[in-house]
């Protein structure tokens, strides 16, 4: 909740305006009880939350006489000063019509003549004491300055909020195209890897590198060796052919001798 010092100063006076304003115009109370109510403001009310919507509290109250000025100034003087005007107006031509009466009949008492005096001068210093409560023009000036600075500050306000908005949905916007330039980047990158890979890969193939080439001799030295080895394990076996033809054609002569010897015996 706001606490405010007093309503002397330029806070208060616009806080006891806008209170005056809800209660006559958002609240349709009559005229004679918003007046009431503000002066209670005025002169010893602390919290004024309980009789407005403006959640503020008074730490120092100005009292009778000082709240009693401010209440005249701020309230009777700006939306009553046209109303006392006519009153007094009222009141001088009710009494020149009751003098002008009195003068051509006898029906018009002194007593009635004197109430008219009365009421005009009633009204005359209730005139007076508006009048002297009246803002100068010194002071007007000065609260229309604050009050058109004051307009000014919230309008730069707002629109510093508005810039900073802004400020706020381009920096999003920065970052996120950030974000997708690192993504295009790193896509790059691996591309960029890819088609090294894929070149380096090509170039092996051109022209294959020395190991592959070390590999490759020691792979037909091998096989060279291995048709050497099988060149000789075909010799050797066409030899144990020839040997076993030989021995069979022995047996077979050796067998044939045997026959022919038997015969002869």
């Amino acid at each position: 909740m706001k606490q405010i010092d007093t309503l002397s100063g330029y806070e208060g006076r616009e806080l006891i305006n806008k209170i005056f304003k809800e209660l006559r115009y958002e609240k349709q109370v009559s005229g004679l009880s918003a007046l009431i109510t503000c002066w209670k403001l005025c002169t010893n009310e602390r919290e004024l939350f309980r009789y407005s919507k403006e959640e503020v509290t008074i730490a120092h109250p100005l009292g009778l006489l000082s709240g009693t000025a401010i209440w005249l100034e701020e309230i009777v003087n700006r939306y009553y000063y046209s109303t006392m005007n006519s009153f007094v107006y009222f009141g001088a031509a009710v009494l020149l019509v009751l003098i002008g009466v009195r003068r051509f009949s006898q029906n018009v008492s002194d007593d009635i003549v004197i109430f008219g005096i009365v009421f005009e001068a009633m009204m005359l210093l209730m005139m007076f004491s508006v009048m002297l409560f009246s803002p100068n023009e010194a002071q007007e000036e000065t609260q229309d300055e604050e009050s058109a600075t004051q307009e000014s500050l919230n309008e730069l306000i707002i629109e510093v909020g508005e810039v900073s908005r802004d400020f706020a949905a381009i920096t999003v916007q920065f970052e996120q195209i950030t974000d997708t330039m690192k993504e295009v980047m790193n896509q790059q990158r691996e591309l960029i890897n890819n088609v090294s890979d894929l070149a380096r890969a090509n170039a092996l193939a051109v022209a294959p590198s020395p190991e592959l080439i070390t590999t490759m001799k020691q792979t037909n030295e091998t096989l060279r060796q291995f048709g050497d080895t099988m060149d000789k394990l075909n010799s050797g076996i066409e030899q144990i052919k020839i040997e076993e033809i030989d021995f069979a054609v022995k047996k077979e002569l050796s067998n044939m001798l045997n026959s022919k010897m038997k015969n002869a015996d």
